[in-house]
């Protein structure tokens, strides 16, 4: 086994890898909005609503504040 089989396993065996962690990526994050630990659609707004002006998505507890 050359150097160039080994760069080819490890090429399929990482890609194999990011795809099993990018399916887990998303169903975790299908899974805690579906739960309604966040609203996704909203971080997805704020590129589109980029004032200073505008509302925060998320207003943080009293005890975050400073």
């Amino acid at each position: 086994m050359d150097i160039r089989e080994l760069q080819g396993y490890a090429s399929f065996f990482m890609t194999i890898f990011l795809v099993i962690m990018l399916y887990g990526y998303i169903i975790y994050l299908y899974r805690s909005e579906k739960r309604g630990d966040r609203d996704y659609e909203k971080y997805g707004n704020i590129a589109l609503d980029d004032e200073v002006t505008s509302t925060p998505v998320e207003d943080k507890p009293a005890s975050q504040r400073e």
